[in-house]
């Protein structure tokens, strides 16, 4: 259960953290360093300390380890809907937003997506959830400057793509649960900064929170792409509202690019126009967006889930409701069929079946599908032979480092698994129940239910979790005949 620190803790937290405020500095600002007042006043000269009061007396959620799932050796067989795509309905949310409005079918309603809805709506758009719509008055390129602090709870996309918005707006301050506080964001800090926007960290480590005032005015940013895509895309959602044309360096491989596709293809149906390349990106400024309906596809992300519990379980399973798309994590299809398992898929039905078998290990380059390694971990673990997860650094800065909280926790269940700087090495073997921690991260927790599905007697801590991708997992996995309790 989800609980509420002191005012009197959250003070002391927020004092040490206001009064730590070196980035104010590199805005041209100074403070008492021992006087609170003085923080007020150099947010005053930003024009955001309104921003100052509502943070301090916004008070943080402090997840602790409330909800158990309890799973039990399973075969699961049947028919179960993929969940609408969380990257389709986070971009497809904002962008119509962004435009004068519209309708998204078929979206994810879950506790990230929800963050985006909160969040456009703090720009000034006007939002309403019917049936299986969410119906968008837009802000027809205008985003209004938030009159609250936007928390993102535990959305990295969210924050990261408004973060962007708020560099067109006089000014925005944006954080969100302990785990965002964690992950980084100085590459897209530093791009704003390129780009005419003021963005900083309040304790000046590229962490939540976050200062973004603009306005971003255009010019050439130079991106780091090996932490994560979300930058690309979050710069290419806000920089056709930008005064002048942008142009997007990328320097290295840029990892996980299939999730940046998504965005160019959904700016493209929206009529805004870039120019891609390999490595370089250019936005013209000044441009409108004009989204006005989109029907979201099933998420192959979460699809792998109940795909994995029959392939450990050797039995059969149809995902519905998966059609063709941009989507990286559609390579669990070719990692399923490598290992041994029979999986077909009728892409105008949209249907996915699978035939569990005796799987045997592969090696995975996890370059461009990030949100398959939990995933992958487990099948290597109960397959025959060497599995390898390569090119995977990028998983660490996840809601958890998912490297390391695999190998630990199945470690716990008895696999034989070695964490590398960049991967995963394992080696399958015959898993037991144990008891495991979730770590707060919905694709940790729904991978190691997969594993207890055939290691016997699980219990894992913050199951409540699975409600940032996969709201009602556990009853879907129930009604496939898994045993599965959760309370």
């Amino acid at each position: 259960m989800k609980q509420t620190a002191t005012a009197v803790e959250e003070w002391g937290l927020l004092s040490n953290c206001f009064l730590a405020l070196p980035g104010l500095r590199r805005a041209g600002l100074s403070y008492p360093a021992q006087n609170t007042t003085g923080v007020f006043k150099a947010f005053s000269k930003l024009g955001l300390s309104g921003y100052v009061t509502a943070y301090i007396s916004y008070t943080p959620l402090i997840l602790f380890p409330g909800m158990i799932a309890s799973v039990e050796r399973s075969t699961v067989t049947g028919e179960v809907y993929a969940p609408p795509s969380k990257s389709y309905t986070h971009r497809a949310i904002l962008i119509t937003a962004l435009g004068p409005g519209g309708m998204v079918k078929r979206p994810l309603i879950s506790a990230d997506t929800r963050a985006t809805i909160s969040a456009s709506e703090a720009f000034g758009a006007k939002i309403s959830l019917k049936n299986d719509e969410v119906q968008i008055q837009g802000i027809s390129d205008q985003p209004r400057t938030p009159e609250d602090v936007i928390n993102v709870l535990n959305s990295g996309t969210t924050l990261r793509f408004c973060s962007a918005v708020a560099a067109v707006t006089d000014g925005a301050v944006l954080t969100g649960d302990a785990s965002i506080r964690t992950r980084p964001n100085g590459p897209l800090l530093s791009c704003l900064n390129d780009l005419g926007a003021t963005a900083f960290s309040i304790r000046n480590n590229g962490k939540a929170p976050l200062v973004v005032k603009g306005k971003m005015h255009g010019g050439t940013a130079h991106l780091n792409g090996s932490v994560s895509s979300q930058f690309l895309s979050a710069l290419l959602i806000a920089a056709p509202l930008a005064e002048g044309d942008t142009k997007i360096v990328i320097e290295g491989n840029l990892k996980s690019r299939p999730y940046a596709e998504i965005t160019l293809d959904m700016l493209a149906d929206a009529n805004v126009r870039v120019q891609a390349g390999r490595q370089e990106f250019f936005v013209p400024g000044l441009q409108s967006y004009n989204l006005k309906g989109y029907t979201i596809p099933g998420d192959f992300s979460s699809a792998s889930y109940p795909l994995a519990a029959a392939a450990v379980s050797g039995s059969e399973v149809t995902v519905k409701g998966i059609f063709p798309s941009r989507q990286g994590d559609s390579a669990i299809i070719d990692i399923l069929n490598r290992m041994g398992a029979k999986v077909s898929w009728d892409k105008e039905k949209g249907d996915l079946k699978i035939k569990g078998g005796e799987l045997e290990g592969v090696e995975v380059d996890a370059s461009l599908t990030p949100d398959l390694v939990p995933t992958v971990a487990v099948l290597g673990a109960v397959a025959k032979g060497k599995t390898t997860v390569t090119n995977a650094e990028h998983v660490r800065h996840k809601e958890t480092d998912r490297l390391h909280a695999m190998a630990v926790e199945l470690s716990k269940m008895g696999a034989d698994i070695r964490e590398r700087p960049d991967g995963l090495e394992i080696r399958g073997g015959e898993l037991h129940g144990a008891d495991v921690h979730g770590y707060d991260d919905h694709r940790i927790v729904m991978a190691l239910a997969v594993a207890g599905f055939v290691a016997g007697k699980t219990r894992i801590d913050t199951a409540e979790s699975v409600d940032v991708s996969y709201p009602g997992f556990f009853q879907e996995m129930a009604k496939l005949g898994a045993r599965v309790s959760v309370g």
